[in-house]
């Protein structure tokens, strides 16, 4: 699939997003910043990438934590996975949040989350009165684990 990419001036000496390796489903996006970033135990930071792009319409790119970050260093994306939608064509930037202990440093070029190129579909809504029955039915938070 083709996917439009403009580098802003900032990202100049930085890679193109690529997969870590030939099986990956992401592409790793790397810190755009001009310096390094602390991030706080508690806080959250919006980090820079660089880039921006133009993906065809049906498709939609979902930002993802790296599961390494989350589980040595407690950071994580808040909204994960953030979705940029097809008519987006600002820079991807990438909320940090900084759930552990310690304080993080946000270096230039440092790998911080993956971005998911995926299709959408859209629900085509037929409202009806009532819905057919369903062996959960109204079930909700829990339910399936409850005996």
């Amino acid at each position: 699939m083709r996917v439009e990419i403009t580098r802003l001036r900032h990202a100049s000496d930085l890679p193109l997003p690529q997969p870590a390796t030939p099986d990956s489903s992401g592409v790793d996006l790397r810190a755009a910043v001009a310096e390094r970033v602390r991030i706080l135990p508690g806080e959250r930071r919006l980090i820079p990438t660089g880039w921006c792009i133009a993906l065809p319409r049906g498709f939609e790119a979902q930002v993802r934590p790296r599961s390494g970050l989350a589980l040595r260093h407690g950071i994580v994306i808040p909204n994960a996975p953030g979705t940029i939608d097809a008519d987006y064509r600002g820079e991807i930037q990438v909320i940090l949040w900084n759930s552990g202990a310690d304080a993080f440093d946000v270096e230039r070029g440092d790998r911080i989350a993956q971005l998911v190129v995926a299709p959408v579909t859209l629900p085509d809504w037929a409202e009806v009165e009532s819905l057919g029955a369903s062996s959960r039915g109204a079930g909700g938070f829990g339910h399936t684990g409850i005996d």
